[in-house]
């Protein structure tokens, strides 16, 4: 019996293994991910080491914020040129150019800072390379998903294996990041991520791609610029996702370019207590990752994502109330769990539903709602702090997702009745009611 029990406990656990790594059963895939893994480690590092670089050189909230903006701006005004540069050009070279561009820009970084010339000026004009770069990587590496898996039904594990090897990266990258800074300084880690980006080109030179589908002539930048906009706006379930993300992304995901001030003036720490603070956050949200991968279906991803923003919000404000590291700890690994979750489910479903010939510009969309309105965030988060303290402004975040999350939950019945007729048309749901939840 105990033998049998053993055996049963072991099928079980392959069973599940099974369906958490379903899609590394696509070689393409299974490349990317390796790449990926070593690469978003490095990335990880210099997230970091830029911010306590920021902070050490200038003692600033308001320059924190600056710097976090400079990153992310150019998401905003360059992303719909570059989701309609994605529909229309191969996104694997895109992605090839993309990898090429960010580990020069890291090499940059590690020469300025370990020739000793660095200035906080400088930093904020290569993180503003840095993010006009990402305006193309993004749309680029988020319609790329579909095409290097195999079978369409391992689309939604892909997302969530995305999702589980950047917050992977983020548990160990911050960690390293604060030995490295506190030993050696923070130009080692912009090196060291530099050094990282040949793994991901590497993968992606190895791949075997099949060549996409002509899409005819182009037609003015414009034209599908306002196509673009006219689907998302005439789609409700699209158009509510992203509102959705795009508010818990302007007033709670700016929460991590105040983390150096939580470790060393609220928690009276150093660089280990902001790289364990990072590290929990990436834990919380490898574990929400993890979860999500182990569904079999989207199904059910609406209600999924009411109760990861509920979970972010509760966080945000347990982090503003707590005065001792382990309840911040639990704090920012709850606000992890819940960002991390919130935001894969909502990238499923929209890959899910998206027509193909505006996979690029949708999810260019996508990338403004996650990163694309955060620089207004984080610069209003660090003036906020500066005048009320970052606790305050971070419990203020907290609330203003939760009042998210009842709006988006009052809106799912009308959600549920968009999606059924596509979910029909896919074969995710059969033809006859009763008609489940999304």
């Amino acid at each position: 019996m105990p033998t049998d029990s053993r055996l049963s406990t072991d099928e079980t656990n392959t069973a599940r293994w099974r369906l958490l790594m379903r899609a590394l059963r696509s070689r393409n895939y299974r490349l990317f991910f390796e790449g990926q893994v070593v690469s978003l480690i490095g990335t990880w590092m210099t997230r970091v080491a830029t911010s306590w670089l920021v902070y050490r050189l200038t003692g600033s909230a308001f320059l924190l914020g600056l710097t976090s903006f400079a990153s992310q701006i150019p998401i905003l005004f360059l992303t719909p040129f570059a989701g309609v540069w994605v529909d229309r050009w191969d996104r694997h070279r895109t992605l090839v150019v993309t990898q090429i561009l960010s580990m020069l820009q890291s090499f940059a970084l590690a020469a300025l800072a370990l020739g000793g010339i660095i200035t906080v000026w400088e930093i904020v004009g290569l993180v503003l390379v840095q993010g006009a770069i990402n305006a193309f990587d993004m749309p680029a590496r988020q319609s790329f998903v579909v095409q290097m898996i195999e079978r369409r039904e391992d689309l939604g594990n892909a997302i969530a294996l995305n999702s589980s090897m950047v917050n992977g990266a983020r548990l160990i990258g911050p960690a390293i990041a604060g030995v490295l800074i506190a030993t050696v300084g923070e130009g080692y880690c912009f090196l060291i991520d530099g050094f990282s980006y040949i793994a991901v080109i590497a993968s992606l030179l190895a791949m075997r791609v099949a060549l996409a589908h002509a899409r005819g002539i182009p037609r003015p930048l414009t034209s599908e610029i306002g196509e673009g906009w006219r689907y998302v706006k005439e789609s409700a379930p699209i158009r509510s996702v992203l509102l959705f993300l795009t508010l818990v992304s302007l007033v709670g995901m700016p929460y991590t370019v105040l983390m150096p001030i939580f470790a060393r003036a609220i928690l009276h720490g150093n660089a280990h207590t902001l790289g364990f603070l990072m590290s929990a956050a990436g834990l919380g949200a490898l574990a929400g990752a993890v979860t999500l991968a182990m569904r079999p279906s989207v199904l059910g991803l609406g209600r999924v994502i009411v109760w990861s923003a509920s979970v972010f919000g509760a966080g945000l404000i347990g982090l503003g109330l707590s005065r001792v590291l382990w309840l911040s700890l639990l704090a920012v690994a709850a606000a992890g769990f819940g960002m991390m979750r919130q935001m894969a489910s909502s990238n499923t479903i929209l890959q899910t539903i998206v027509a193909e010939d505006k996979r690029g510009r949708v999810m260019a969309y996508y990338s403004m709602a996650l990163q694309g309105v955060a620089p207004f965030g984080s610069l209003a988060a660090g003036a906020i702090a500066a005048k009320v303290g970052a606790p305050l402004t971070i419990m203020g975040g907290g609330a203003l997702c939760l009042c998210g999350a009842a709006w988006f939950a009052l809106r799912l019945p009308r959600l549920r009745r968009a999606v059924h007729p596509i979910y029909v048309a896919l074969g995710i749901l059969p033809l006859a009611p009763p008609l489940p939840e999304q």
